[in-house]
């Protein structure tokens, strides 16, 4: 009855959805159905598997065990992609794209379609990296430039005993730093008009470097990207949903870890590439295992990690939110009676209402299951849970924007100074846009954000297993998040459904 009620409420909400517009497309597509079914659907399909889990999953959700597949015990990949002339010659091709960025932004043409800088940072690597962390690994934590060139001077200046930080990272900082960081890189991205000049964005990397250099330098390398560095982090959490890990074997080294990192009841240390660096050869394993499996693993979440969560879900739902006929309407209007840095408001105002209606969740749950956690703890129990649903999202609303605009990277490879050369004959290359159409984009949005929340469900209800020991009680606690669930999925459909205004 509770799954009836929640998605009739959904479908009645939006019954009156009009005509859907291709989101990303000039034309107009006209579904052979009107939007609220296929939000109903969609809805419904979630909800549905709250049931199927339920009744699949009874007891045991500890979330610590799954199956793995050790690839470093394959001697194809050791001479292969785990080798370490494969290793620096990926840090090395890093290096290259790295400096060549920073020179197209300061030396080539200040035309953002003609200059390599504004495509790679804002489409190859942004876009891409979530692609590519979310399904193949944490492969940032292997090219991340800035870490490279650290790890160059650190061994210059320390030797192989490496070099000493200045001052222990305060454990009371958490990863604040990063959700600072990632606030500014989030309305730079968002908000900022000049975001997509060259000049601009050679600018914000060097900044950008010597803020990442100095905590490295003042806090030590693998203190800062685990709770300074934005995009180590956020990429690192994407990465939670991907098929691969790293694990070192041994316990001892785990224990001794300066980031205090290793899981409960007695895991070995998972995707803590601090131990990884430090292990010996034989005691590094890189492992495929099921997806969503890095997010199910019991561990301590911090308040700051639960608003990096909640900052990682709002802002890429605001990405697409501001480019909907209704926040432009929102705009004008505001603008109109003297409101002034509208989008700024609305970057920032969107993930605190997103953590206040999270945490009303959070209060509901803890009720329904009678359980002595309090309201924050459940919330920070549950906030990895939202991951898939922001990963959902990020594939939805970038797809068509990295398949067609990503193609740019062709003609700017022969040219990337925008000076008329064409060093590898494809400056002359036509950009396909029917590489992907409307109808396809919109029914891939569908698949995605169905199956990113599904495995939210899924990954919740582990949780509540973990954390209440009575299956009824801890299916009651899931109430809420399923209502929670099926209404954002219908909402982030309905912002894909609609038609670009910028």
């Amino acid at each position: 009855m509770v799954l009836i009620l929640v998605v009739a409420a959904v479908v009645t909400a939006l019954a009156a959805a009009g005509p859907i517009y291709a989101h990303g497309f000039g034309q107009r597509y006209d579904l052979p159905a009107p939007l609220s079914y296929f939000l109903g659907g969609a809805a419904a399909a979630v909800a549905f598997s709250f049931v199927i889990v339920g009744i699949v999953i009874s007891g045991g959700g500890t979330g610590a065990r799954y199956l793995t597949y050790d690839l470093t015990a394959r001697r194809w990949f050791r001479l292969t992609l785990g080798s370490q002339a494969a290793l620096w010659l990926v840090k090395l091709a890093s290096l290259f794209a790295f400096g060549l960025i920073i020179a197209t932004s300061f030396w080539g043409t200040d035309k953002p379609l003609e200059n390599l800088s504004p495509t790679f940072i804002w489409v190859i690597w942004w876009v891409g990296m979530g692609f590519v962390s979310a399904t193949i690994g944490n492969v940032w934590a292997v090219v991340n430039p800035w870490k490279i060139v650290f790890e160059i001077f650190e061994g210059l200046l320390g030797g192989r005993d490496g070099f000493t930080p200045m001052q222990r990272y305060p454990v009371s900082w958490s990863v604040w730093p990063a959700v600072v960081l990632f606030g500014v890189f989030a309305w730079v991205e968002n908000v900022y008009g000049g975001a997509s000049l060259p000049n601009n964005i050679g600018t914000i990397i060097i900044v950008f470097s010597i803020i990442q250099w100095a905590g490295m330098f003042y806090f030590g390398k693998n203190a800062w990207l685990r709770h300074g560095d934005p995009l180590a982090v956020l990429f690192g959490l994407f990465a939670r949903f991907s098929v691969t890990e790293v694990r070192v074997n041994s316990r001892t080294l785990c224990r001794r870890c300066e980031l205090d990192c290793a899981q409960d009841e007695g895991e070995d240390c998972a995707e803590c590439y601090a131990c990884f660096e430090l292990a010996a050869r034989h005691e590094r394993r890189v492992l495929l295992r099921p997806p969503a499996a890095g997010l199910m693993r019991p561990e301590r979440v911090s308040t700051a990690l639960m608003v990096f969560v909640m900052m990682a879900l709002s802002t890429v739902t605001f990405d697409g939110l501001k480019e909907t006929p209704w926040w432009n309407t929102v705009h004008r209007e505001l603008e109109v009676l003297g409101v002034s840095w509208v989008d700024t408001i609305g970057l920032f105002g969107i993930p605190l209402l997103f953590l206040a209606i999270f945490l009303g969740f959070a209060w509901a749950m803890r009720r329904l299951s009678s359980n002595a956690m309090t309201t924050g703890d459940m919330a920070r129990a549950f906030v990895l849970s939202l991951i898939p649903i922001a990963l959902a999202y990020h594939f939805a609303h970038f797809l068509a924007l990295l398949l067609i605009q990503g193609q740019v990277i062709v003609p700017l490879a022969s040219d990337p100074f925008g000076r008329g050369w064409d060093l590898f004959g494809t400056a002359d290359y036509a950009i396909d846009i029917g590489v992907i159409n409307a109808r396809a984009a919109w029914f891939f949005s569908i698949a995605v954000i169905v199956v990113g929340h599904v495995a939210a469900v899924f990954i919740a209800h582990v949780v509540s297993l973990r954390k209440i020991s009575d299956h009824a009680a801890a299916m009651r606690s899931q109430y809420p998040m399923l209502v929670l669930m099926v209404f954002y999925t219908a909402v982030s459909l309905w912002i894909i459904s609609q038609p670009i205004v910028e």
